[in-house]
């Protein structure tokens, strides 16, 4: 129960704008991850940028299980397993970019559609945390229970081989 595991890994790829420029980082963000992807949508209007409130303004996915594992691998070699200090939260979390989706094997420049590039956010957690989130009978988690910052790059260097800097 104290072996620290990967929960979740979300990726983003946020676009700005909505019309045929999300929907080719849609179909790059389905041909990377092997799912379906969700829109993300403006929270506000900012006549700045020209966004408007609930307009769709990128696309995300989230992946569980062996997905989640096999994506994580593949994100963290193209990164060249170095990950920075300042990358890990104090919740165990770890949150990276990739500045360019021709990095993945299978993929190819189209200069029709360009260069994008993605977010990607890591949940680390210990077997258990379900009690915070359960919909009957919910508890806290113990502070001795929870993941730190120094767990998650331990587990990060033990499991991938990232180097902390």
């Amino acid at each position: 129960m104290r072996n620290p595991k990967v929960d979740k890994v979300v990726v983003h790829m946020g676009v700005g704008e909505s019309g045929q420029h999300l929907v080719d980082a849609e179909g790059i963000l389905e041909a990377i991850t092997g799912q379906t992807v969700v829109r993300s949508y403006a929270k506000r209007t900012l006549p700045a940028f020209s966004i408007k409130k609930n307009e769709p303004i990128g696309c995300k996915v989230t992946l569980r299980g062996d997905a989640a594992e096999d994506f994580l691998t593949t994100s963290l070699e193209i990164v060249e397993k170095k990950l920075r200090a300042s990358q890990f939260d104090t919740y165990g979390n770890v949150s990276f970019g990739v500045e360019e989706h021709t990095d993945y094997p299978g993929m190819k420049y189209d200069p029709n559609i360009g260069i994008f590039g993605m977010d990607i956010n890591v949940v680390v957690n210990r077997p258990g945390y379900r009690i915070n989130k359960r919909r009957i009978i919910k508890r806290k988690i113990p502070t001795s229970h929870k993941i730190s910052k120094e767990d998650t790059i331990s587990f990060f260097k033990e499991n991938y081989g990232v180097e902390v800097e």
